[in-house]
């Protein structure tokens, strides 16, 4: 906890102030594989959100994916109560990078197949993100024994119980920005075995 405050500080976020206190996470050979953020003074029961980075979704603001309206949905519910965690992962391209992630896109829109296809024709898993040492984290370095964990993703659930974690999933419903974004929501669910998350009119999951 000693790293957490020595990082608190004010972050302005539409109109409102957060107070932030930010830690390091590493994997098990002890690299930087992502950051905990800690929102407000969380305690057992808190929303958490666990994030693999996209960078077109995150930063970009691409229309094609859900990974950015997922994430502000969270910190809005994080926002909303004025305290929570977000966990954000390295983990770009469900942990196969950038690279990958964009030669996938590439396939996938020749040979007109899903990107999970996609993956398997260039020889690199579906999915190889793990969510064990965020979990982990929640534990050693929170003290937290309950949490509300927003995800459509039951892998995460998983990863959270197994660590002893008392786990109430928040599914996160949002609307495809495009057809694409409307097809991959489509794909996580059939193929990648996520949880029902389109709240499009007309299409309500």
């Amino acid at each position: 906890m000693k790293d957490l405050r020595a990082t608190a500080h004010s972050l302005s976020r539409k109109g409102q102030e957060l107070q932030v206190q930010v830690m390091e996470l590493r994997d098990d050979t002890e690299q930087v594989s992502g950051h905990l953020l800690l929102f407000g003074s969380p305690c057992n029961g808190c929303l958490v959100r666990i994030h693999s980075r996209c960078l077109y979704g995150d930063a970009l603001q691409s229309d094609d994916c859900d990974c950015g309206p997922e994430l502000e949905l969270a910190l809005d519910m994080i926002q909303a109560e004025e305290h929570g965690v977000l966990l954000y992962l390295e983990q770009e391209g469900r942990g196969s990078g950038l690279v990958v992630k964009a030669m996938g896109l590439r396939l996938a829109a020749e040979a007109d197949v899903d990107t999970f296809t996609s993956y398997r024709m260039l020889g690199h898993p579906i999915d190889s993100r793990c969510y064990r040492r965020a979990a982990e984290s929640l534990v050693k370095d929170l003290d937290l024994q309950s949490v509300r964990l927003m995800t459509n993703n039951p892998a995460k659930v998983e990863a959270a119980r197994a660590v002893g974690l008392e786990v109430r999933q928040v599914r996160l419903r949002t609307a495809p920005r495009s057809a694409r974004a409307l097809r991959y929501m489509r794909d996580k669910q059939q193929l990648g075995g996520h949880d029902p998350a389109i709240s499009e009119s007309g299409d309500r999951q």
